[in-house]
């Protein structure tokens, strides 16, 4: 571990990099990937740990600093839309203006003849969440079924993934007390193009077993983990993850490994109402 007072240093240093080369590079496609690689963040935790630094995703980021910059260009220079919209990042000026009113709720004419217009925007309301501090715990390799689904995570088959792998359990005879629902987000959908997304449904196991088909067997690596529990519906994982990457690793010492998160889901959904869902949340650290 580093000093506490040097970790958010460590991943500013990092950030900065990205940055820079977001502003230098405002008139032409900025791809997340490439921006992923100049900061060599582990492709795990790249949106999560920029998010955190930044207060907001890199896309949003991304598209504040054109309407902002675009703004000032509006107000304190003599380019015409045309010039400015090119300047900005957008291939057509009507592509601007739509982007501008979407954003600030008024056209960017409209802006430069009324320059008292405060464009100020709504701000996000806080979500109060009823997550608990983390236990640091070092845990052994475990043994899984698994089932891996590919695409973007809101639209994947997750009710019909835990029957495929309970089948299996019951097929190999592998029933014993202590398995538990695992979930592997492995990929981060502001980096990977959706068709390439990939989960794993897991069934952590105590007995040998075998691949059958499209279900799989592996080890899933042991080591240090931040466990948050959090209770609540599903659909605010991600506040969560913003609270565990934003307000809590920041401002600790540890700093992630490369390796996936977890997500272990205690409650059964279909037994259990959804503001009383419980799910744990493994973070790896070292």
């Amino acid at each position: 571990m580093i000093p506490q007072k040097n970790n958010k240093v460590f991943y500013h240093e990092k950030l900065n990099v990205i940055v820079e080369y977001i502003h230098n590079h405002l008139d032409s496609k900025i791809d997340i990937k490439t921006l992923a690689e100049l900061s060599n963040f582990s492709p795990y935790h790249f949106h999560r740990i920029s998010k955190a630094l930044l207060g907001e995703s890199i896309g949003a980021y991304i598209s504040r600093t054109r309407m902002e910059t675009a703004a000032k260009m509006i107000r304190y220079t003599h380019l015409d839309i045309e010039t400015i919209a090119y300047n900005v990042g957008f291939e057509t000026p009507s592509s601007l203006s739509k982007k501008f009113k979407s954003y600030f709720g008024i056209s960017p004419m409209g802006y430069r003849k009324d320059k008292s217009y405060n464009l100020k925007l709504n701000q996000k309301m806080d979500r109060s969440l009823n997550i608990k501090k983390p236990k640091i715990i070092t845990i052994e390799d475990k043994s899984c079924l698994y089932y891996r689904m590919q695409g973007a995570y809101q639209t994947l088959d997750y009710k019909g993934a835990w029957p495929k792998l309970w089948a299996e359990v019951k097929a190999q005879k592998l029933f014993t007390k202590g398995i538990e629902h695992l979930g592997l987000p492995y990929d981060d959908p502001k980096v990977t193009e959706e068709d390439k997304i990939r989960y794993d449904a897991c069934l952590v196991i105590h007995k040998d077993a075998k691949p059958s088909g499209d279900i799989g067997v592996k080890t899933l690596k042991g080591g240090k983990f931040a466990v948050f529990l959090y209770q609540g519906s599903y659909s605010h994982f991600a506040d969560v993850y913003d609270y565990m990457f934003n307000d809590w690793l920041l401002n600790t010492d540890y700093q992630l490994r490369d390796a996936p998160t977890r997500e272990k889901y205690i409650s059964n959904p279909e037994r259990t109402e959804e503001h009383k869902l419980k799910t744990e949340f493994y973070i790896p650290i070292e």
